[in-house]
């Protein structure tokens, strides 16, 4: 007896998976540990993998196999082959639009991007980066073109990290968000500012390595399935079912800095180690969206780790690594880590600011995208819309418009789903508190709860339901920006 349709798509996505968490290791490996001179032999690597799976993706049978499994399903057909089918099917529609010259130009564009990011961003001159983002725009737009899109080749873009989104509902949602967010950035930034200065000392890296693993471990990560390094850029990179690996940088003058990216990292480590190990391959085996994804960095950086309980547990602990915090009780630990300033760096700025930083890059991708700002022009065009929203003149390009890694990979469209991140945590984080057994064992600094929590919800659940819809049968309703603001004006405006 033949296999079935929907066998051969299983079988053909566990293969692809094999490349592609191959792929995901030595994008790691070029972060953290490859030397320069294997740049170009990485760039024919990654290209060659990338059009191997693309004609495996895009092979007429796919469509013929996915034909074939349609018309076998009735009204009882399991949600896990529903999900499947329905992702497999937009994913066919899509590949089969990109020809493999393309996927293959824009995967070798990527490594000498990012290789040329990190030299500029090193140098703060934007010119060193500039002819390989105009490559990888002009990559980006092609490929907006061959899926086409709604209103604007951004819509294109968006789909391949929120999907469901538009560019419309986006800029209706941060526009939204900015409105109620404003007056609290306001308020919060010209109060009285607590000084920083009891913080002040030697934090050796190795210390700070035991810490920062120590806490991860407390979140329930997995250290027999995943790591932490050091890179240019703090990331994620979840490539095989028992294989995580999270990355931090590190300042030996401020701890925070190192211990808030494990925290945030570690958040999309638990995601990715709370998935179904056994779909692996398939679809629904797959984190739903960066929205989702981001929400959970963003619970355990800022709903757990800016928390009262948290220091109450971990100063103590830090003390240890680092005697000169044996000075500093709970209560200043809490307004440190706790206070509003505008400042220049998107990932080491408050909760209050940071949704300003990824407004400010969305806008600007909206504008790159619609042909209203060329390359050349973003430099003036980041320094003077960040010198309105924040009132800080950019001096330097690597404080500017170069800090971020993500336009050197080509993803474009990926900004907006940290806001939607921040709304979609405060909303879970509300919806788990309300049980009355997680927000015990929070306060008490315990944090398996709100993990076990998260991973019936959130994490097993992989891309079973759209992301607007695993929100609801999370906790009941849409998000929106409420509890967001709530959480914001609780933490950082008290007394108001």
């Amino acid at each position: 007896m033949s296999e079935s349709g929907y066998g051969k798509l299983v079988n053909l996505g566990q293969e692809v998976q094999l490349v592609a968490d191959t792929q995901a290791l030595l994008g790691w490996d070029q972060e953290v540990l490859m030397p320069s001179k294997g740049l170009d032999y990485r760039g024919r690597q990654m290209a060659w993998f990338s059009g191997w799976v693309h004609d495996r993706q895009t092979d007429p049978r796919v469509g013929e196999w996915i034909e074939e499994a349609e018309a076998g399903t009735s009204d009882h057909t399991d949600e896990v082959t529903r999900a499947n089918l329905r992702e497999w099917k937009h994913s066919f529609e899509r590949e089969t639009k990109l020809p493999r010259r393309l996927v293959e130009e824009f995967a070798l564009a990527q490594v000498h991007a990012k290789s040329a990011w990190a030299d500029a961003r090193g140098k703060s001159e934007f010119s060193i980066f500039a002819p390989h983002l105009e490559k990888l725009v002009a990559l980006c737009k092609e490929q907006a073109e061959c899926w086409g899109y709604l209103d604007t080749p951004y819509d294109g873009l968006l789909d391949k990290f929120e999907r469901g989104a538009s560019t419309a509902r986006l800029t209706e949602t941060l526009n939204g968000l900015r409105k109620e967010l404003i007056p609290i950035v306001e308020e919060a930034t010209s109060g009285e500012r607590f000084d920083r200065t009891c913080l002040e000392g030697h934090y050796p890296i190795e210390k700070q390595k035991a810490f920062n693993h120590e806490v991860a471990e407390s979140m329930g990560f997995d250290f027999e399935a995943g790591r932490i390094d050091t890179a240019v850029h703090p990331f994620c990179s979840g490539m095989a079912p028992h294989d995580t690996r999270l990355t931090t940088r590190y300042d030996e003058a401020d701890f925070l800095s190192s211990l808030f990216g494990v925290l945030h990292e570690a958040g999309h480590g638990l995601y990715e180690q709370g998935l179904k190990g056994e779909l692996r391959g398939q679809p629904v085996g797959n984190a739903v969206s960066l929205g989702i994804h981001e929400s959970q960095s963003r619970l355990w950086e800022n709903h757990v780790g800016r928390s009262r309980a948290f220091w109450e547990k971990w100063l103590p602990e830090a003390a240890e690594y680092f005697p000169h915090l044996a000075s500093v009780d709970v209560d200043m630990m809490y307004r440190a880590v706790n206070q509003a300033n505008l400042s220049y760096i998107r990932v080491e700025s408050d909760e209050v600011t940071y949704d300003l930083h990824v407004l400010l890059r969305f806008e600007i991708e909206k504008l790159i995208f619609s042909g209203d700002l060329s390359i050349e022009e973003i430099p003036e065009a980041w320094n003077s819309r960040f010198e309105s929203y924040f009132g800080l003149p950019v001096e330097e390009d690597a404080s500017g418009c170069l800090q971020d890694i993500h336009w050197s990979l080509g993803i474009f469209g990926y900004f907006p789903t940290y806001s939607l991140g921040n709304i979609n945590a405060a909303h879970l984080a509300a919806a788990a508190r309300s049980d009355a057994a997680v927000k015990s064992a929070m306060d008490a600094g315990d944090y398996s709860s709100l993990r076990e929590w998260m991973r019936a919800r959130i994490h097993q659940r992989g891309s079973i339901l759209m992301p607007d819809d695993l929100i609801v049968e999370a906790t009941g309703k849409p998000a929106d920006a409420t509890a967001l603001i709530n959480h914001l004006r609780d933490r950082y405006l008290p007394g108001s």
